[in-house]
């Protein structure tokens, strides 16, 4: 029995041994660090594969940093202003057509035929409501006699003394005028002579003129300058075509060019079509920065 108790004893300490060996080598082995993600360090140039995203921009946007909702979008810059005058010429035909235009809010000029049926009294409520009132002189067209022309009308026929006692007697009938612009007239407007007895009129009364321009060759403006009549022409023909909407175009039209210049003067007539689209335009264009001045303000 002894050698048996001697074997187990041996071999006991033997395993002992081996379990008592391995753990130390185990103590002495470096601790094994976990896994983690690398990290880039910083002032370290990239890897050649590394592509930085550039930052997304609104095109909208001036910066980087998003604005606060109400400064992401431009506000829209007002209109630039500009004067217009407005001359509403064939006045004197009636009382409540001119009472529909002054009763618009906005400043016009009435330009009065003489010897209409109404055109006195549509003089006086022009100065009672403190509206501008020229003399729309009729004169000789293009193709006239076949054209209709208004019987106390200047014509190239006529002599000198004859016109100048037709504008005096236009005066009589209409003493409120501070100025004229011709109605019709692409013939007469084109003779130099006939139109120095006019503008020399004019002048002797202080009263400016406003070239209709009813001819591309008309020598209005430029003779006026020449013998000192403050003077301008117009831009714009509003209603050559009687139709609300071709009305509201043109006047936009004469409202851009107003903006562009600095000044226009657009002329249109008082038919029904053109003080609806009036009543409905001007207004618009005031609160856009448009300025509605009277004709005398216009001319040089």
């Amino acid at each position: 029995m002894r050698p048996i108790l001697i074997f187990i004893v041996l071999a006991t300490l033997a395993v002992a041994s081996v379990f008592l060996i391995d753990g130390l080598i185990k103590d002495k082995r470096p601790a094994t660090k976990p896994d983690l993600p690398k990290v880039m360090e910083r002032h370290k140039l990239p890897p050649r594969d590394y592509k930085e995203k550039a930052p997304v921009i609104h095109e909208d946007y001036t910066a980087t940093v998003v604005p606060p909702p109400s400064e992401r979008h431009a506000r829209p810059r007002p209109a630039a202003s500009g004067s217009l005058a407005i001359i509403i010429d064939d006045m004197g035909k009636g009382t409540q057509e001119a009472r529909s235009l002054i009763d618009i809010g906005v400043p016009v000029t009435f330009s009065i035929i003489p010897g209409l049926p109404k055109a006195r009294q549509v003089a006086q409520e022009a100065q009672r409501r403190g509206i501008e009132v020229m003399i729309h002189l009729p004169m000789e067209p293009k193709g006239y006699p076949e054209r209709r022309l208004e019987e106390n009308g200047l014509l190239l026929s006529q002599g000198n003394e004859e016109i100048s006692a037709r504008m005096n007697g236009y005066f009589r009938e209409v003493p409120q005028a501070v100025g004229a612009n011709n109605h019709m007239g692409s013939a007469f407007t084109e003779n130099r002579e006939k139109m120095a007895v006019v503008l020399g009129i004019l002048k002797e009364k202080g009263l400016f003129f406003v070239d209709s321009k009813t001819s591309a060759i008309s020598a209005g403006e430029s003779m006026a300058r020449e013998l000192g009549v403050r003077t301008a022409s117009r831009a714009v023909f509003l209603d050559n075509i009687q139709d609300v909407g071709y009305i509201s175009k043109q006047l936009r039209q004469a409202a851009a060019i107003a903006r562009k210049r600095g000044s226009a003067i657009a002329i249109c007539h008082p038919h029904p079509a053109t003080i609806q689209a009036l009543s409905l335009g001007l207004p618009k264009l005031r609160d856009e920065g448009i300025t509605f001045v009277l004709a005398s303000s216009l001319v040089h």
